[in-house]
């Protein structure tokens, strides 16, 4: 009985570590980017998730074809799409605040996380974009997609110059 619960214990604590490793995150080498806060379960610094550019990049890519009402001619961006950023940081939320470096935020419905629609950008026609081309990161939807995505509504939780997420309840 002694030699079973042994062998149990052991198996605990050596799968047990194993599925801890699994969901720790990776810290960021290079300038961070983007930090999430609020209703998530994976951190990296404290109750934050911080991303670098490389882990956006290592995350599930989507590129994205579109006219925005702020360049001029088709444009290709590339990024993670939201629902793939929420799903890796584990969210369990209803809504988000997206905030900007100069501090303008945008409330977008966890609605937005779903395929096709709101994508974070990281780069804009093959190359990254900068802070004066409304970078490092910008939440794009696929604007000409559908006449639902040309609105107000959706041209306002375009927030470029991402930096911040909060996810709430």
């Amino acid at each position: 009985m002694i030699r079973f619960l042994r062998s149990c214990f052991v198996f605990l604590v050596f799968f047990g570590g194993v599925q801890a490793q699994a969901d720790e995150m990776p810290i960021p080498t290079g300038p961070v980017i983007l930090q999430m806060s609020g209703e998530i379960s994976r951190h990296n610094n404290e109750d934050l998730a911080e991303f670098d550019l490389e882990m956006l990049q290592a995350l599930p890519r989507t590129e994205l074809r579109t006219t925005t009402i702020w360049t001029d001619g088709m444009q290709e961006f590339v990024g993670v799409e939201l629902g793939d950023l929420l799903d890796y940081i584990g969210a369990n939320g209803t809504v988000i605040d997206a905030w900007a470096i100069n501090d303008y935020y945008a409330e977008i419905p966890l609605t937005d996380a779903v395929p096709g629609s709101a994508l974070i950008a990281y780069q804009r026609n093959g190359k990254p974009m900068s802070v004066r081309d409304k970078g490092p990161l910008w939440i794009i939807y696929p604007y000409d997609h559908s006449s639902d995505f040309r609105t107000e509504v959706y041209f306002s939780r375009s927030v470029w110059q991402l930096n911040r997420l909060e996810v709430l309840r």
